[in-house]
């Protein structure tokens, strides 16, 4: 299949239904009585809610129903869960307080649900909503990680003494301050990674029906993996029968991590659809996006890295505070835990490493996965912490990095901190991103850039991340509420056409086109015969769903399971019908043939038969339709080097990003257009977080301050070049694709490629994001310093 299978840039099929506007998102999907609701939001970032009048609101024309917390309690709803128990240092599990769908006691954040309103139209709901009148008590907010933690720090829940939701470390601390009082050059670094609000192009929105004749569910909603959904629904919040609620999550316009948790909205309409015997649709407007989508990021880190006579790393040690927010989201405890410290090994030799995360609950939104999570934290502290070492011991950047990478003869290397790295080749990719950026020639471009008055910088980021979120052993072990396999059912049509049911879930990745090639390269079959089907738990077999560049090396590799099984069916059918044994029959390109001889048939032929059973084995079954469940041995680790090279006008402090250079390696790539696409997509977001993007609340009053694109500066295309990208093939061992993720590397790569790249222009330390003001003010600052 040299023109759709693996390895081929076959272009997106979904695209042609996307940009021609017949997609069907959650907001397209009507019912002829539905209602609509809307939240009412506190306006105060800490208060008692003293009580909530309605009566005002329930007169109000269209007016179906409202519902506050107290309701919800008297049906037992229970608390929005952690799925993830993280243990601290002594022993204890995490803290997690009670974070019900709509308030009972106090208000915690900005945008927090006291009540919803459910009206004819949305405009008579929201109308209504001003109606509510609720008494509050105002409370002095907290919003600052580091504040959370003071002794005289506003205390927001009592089962979380002192703000602190956990006090976690990984690696051995007496062997690190050993190394560090020994080293010949300690490097040190205090740094902030930036909190972000996630903006995919498709608000959330929810649609929930109750079927008063059999008693079920049927919630749409725009979830990034639509079982999970319905499991934290039906197992923790509402009590409702799994069998009896069907999620579907139809096209999904981009999601980032931000949709894959159960939130307030989706859990209210469902329960309330019963109540109103009516449907109930929400849509959020972006103002509610900002204020109650789950944030990402959000560390203070100490750092410090040190280094032996030779420009070798003998130890690494790790001080963050993470935010978690007014609350825990369903995996918050896990992404600045297992995700991050694991990391920070990176792609060196670091003997020993110490981290140690103190987690702290403030009045802001909850905080959780966003693209990378974890991953990207820890490369940006890495990454910065060596270039910082580079600059103080006068060692070339690229030249220290090589000097401690871990060599290719290595492998499998375990590192200090819990992971086992299957395969890789880091040096190949830093070369070649050397060549392809003209390094040689950069001290001549910066002499042009200094003669034009400009100052020019040039930074490296060499990146590791682990994907697939798997075993489901490893991780159930490390406090995991769920598995993390992954499901596949692949089913033969009688007419040779297939579907493919996949538990992985597309928004905005490309599976309808990369899933068809792989199962068109296994089966041997026309790409264009073959259709992925995903996003409904009434359809699919349970599933996982999308996160953590998981659907390739976990997802597909259930469909090439799944495939194995169908054709090892199919040979037994084969060799009936050629009348040889199953042991001499093989199967390539689609056919099934007879070993020695001139013997064949087409797999579209044995699934005729096997719908069609006339002349057909005793010992097997009709119907050519399998399922499979893959369950990784290890994490995959997609790694890189990313190379960024700016120009900065210290009169106006605006960057411009000149040059980039990618070079990753995924493993096998299966679609190489889209994989390109993917890795301008992460590289877009990094860049926005280095640059440009910063969510920032009023440390009086907890007002989110950038609760708009008036404030909350997103990335153009103007703000990045024409981006230089290339590969490198190192294949996982361990899964039968070889394929590795390719999802978040940009994102991982490109805070510290840039921000490496601007603090070396300006010869001075700043914080994410570097707007045009804050480089303004250091390049400023360092004129007047060599004006001295």
């Amino acid at each position: 299949m040299p023109d759709s299978g693996i390895g081929s840039s076959v272009r997106r099929r979904e695209d042609q239904r996307f940009l021609t506007g017949v997609g069907k998102y959650v907001d397209d999907i009507n019912r002829a009585d539905q209602v609509w609701a809307v939240f009412v939001r506190s306006p105060h970032a800490h208060a008692v809610v003293k009580s909530i009048d309605s009566t005002a609101a329930v007169a109000a024309p269209g007016v179906v129903a409202i519902f506050t917390g107290a309701d919800m309690a008297a049906d037992s709803v229970g608390s929005l869960p952690c799925g993830w128990t993280v243990v601290d240092r002594h022993g204890n599990p995490h803290k997690g307080p009670p974070h019900f769908p709509l308030v009972r006691d106090k208000v915690r954040y900005v945008g927090d649900h006291v009540a919803v309103v459910i009206a004819e139209t949305r405009q008579q709901a929201q109308d209504a909503a001003e109606l509510v009148e609720v008494d509050y008590e105002d409370l002095a907010p907290v919003v600052n990680p580091a504040g959370a933690l003071s002794n005289d720090a506003p205390q927001l829940h009592d089962e979380a003494p002192g703000n602190l939701c956990f006090d976690w470390e990984l690696g051995d601390q007496a062997a690190v301050d050993d190394a560090i009082s020994n080293a010949s050059h300690v490097a040190t670094l205090k740094l902030v990674n930036n909190r972000l609000i996630p903006n995919a192009m498709e608000p959330r929105s929810a649609l929930a029906e109750y079927e008063p004749g059999t008693g079920n569910y049927i919630l749409h909603s725009t979830s990034q993996n639509p079982h999970l959904l319905r499991l934290i629904l039906c197992a923790f919040v509402l009590g409702l029968p799994e069998h009896k609620v069907r999620v579907i999550a139809p096209d999904v316009g981009g999601g980032f991590g931000s949709k894959i948790y159960c939130y307030a909205e989706e859990t209210v309409c469902t329960w309330a659809a019963k109540k109103v015997g009516r449907p109930i649709k929400w849509t959020a407007d972006r103002s509610e996006s900002f204020l109650a989508d789950a944030h990402g990021r959000d560390h203070v880190t100490e750092v410090k890295l040190a280094l032996d006579a030779n420009g070798k790393f003998t130890a690494l040690k790790v001080d963050t505070i993470a935010n978690m927010g007014a609350y825990l989201s369903n995996f918050a405890s896990c992404v600045p835990t297992y995700l991050y410290a694991t990391l920070l090994a990176g792609q060196y030799t670091t003997p020993v490493i110490y981290a140690n995360v103190k987690a702290v609950f403030t009045n802001t939104a909850p905080v959780d996965a966003y693209r990378g999570a974890g991953r990207p934290e820890a490369t940006y502290l890495l990454e910065r912490i060596v270039e910082v070492a580079a600059r103080e011991t006068g060692i070339d950047p690229a030249e220290l990095r090589k000097r401690n990478f871990i060599p290719p003869d290595a492998f499998p290397y375990a590192t200090p901190v819990a992971l086992t790295y299957d395969t890789g080749n880091y040096g190949i990719a830093m070369d070649k991103a050397l060549e392809m950026i003209d390094y040689k020639g950069f001290a001549e471009r910066k002499r042009q850039s200094a003669a034009k008055g400009k100052l020019r910088g040039i930074g490296f980021s060499a990146y590791i991340e682990a994907c697939g979120i798997a075993p489901s052993a490893v991780v159930g072990s490390l406090g995991a509420g769920v598995g993390l396999w992954e499901s596949a059912q692949v089913r033969f049509n009688a007419t040779g056409s297939v579907s493919v049911f996949t538990g992985s879930h597309s928004h905005g990745q490309g599976h309808e086109t990369t899933f068809a090639q792989l199962t068109a390269e296994k089966l041997g079959i026309p790409y264009e015969n073959i259709e992925i089907v995903h996003g409904d738990t009434g359809s699919i077999p349970m599933g996982m769903g999308t996160y953590g560049s998981r659907s390739l090396a976990v997802g597909g590799s259930a469909i090439i399971r799944a495939c194995d099984k169908v054709i090892e069916k199919g040979r037994k059918i084969a060799a009936h019908l050629m009348e040889a044994s199953v042991e001499d029959v093989e199967f390539d390109g689609g056919q099934y043939k007879v070993a020695g001889t001139d013997k064949s048939k087409t797999i579209a032929e044995i699934a005729f038969t096997a719908y069609v059973p006339h002349n057909y084995p005793e010992d097997v079954e009709p119907g050519l339709d399998e399922t499979a469940f893959y369950d990784p041995l290890n994490f995959t680790y997609p790694a890189g080097t990313h190379i960024a090279e700016v120009e900065i006008d210290p009169e106006t402090g605006v960057t411009e990003i000149v040059d980039w250079v990618a070079v990753d390696d995924f493993g096998k790539v299966i679609n190489p257009m889209i994989v390109e696409g993917q890795v301008h997509g992460g590289v877009a977001q990094g860049v926005g977080q280095a640059l440009l993007e910063g969510c920032v609340y009023d440390p009086e009053t907890g007002q989110l301050l950038t609760g708009s694109y008036m404030d909350y500066c997103m990335p153009r295309a103007d703000n990045l070049p024409l981006l230089k990208v290339a590969t490198t093939e190192t294949a996982c061992t361990h899964n039968p694709l070889g394929v590795k993720g390719c999802g978040e590397a940009g994102a991982i790569a490109a805070p510290a490629a840039l921000m490496n790249a601007i603090t070396n222009a300006l010869g001075c330390e700043i914080d994410m994001p570097a707007t045009a003001e804050k480089v303004w003010r250091a390049a400023q600052a360092r004129g007047a310093q060599a004006a001295e």
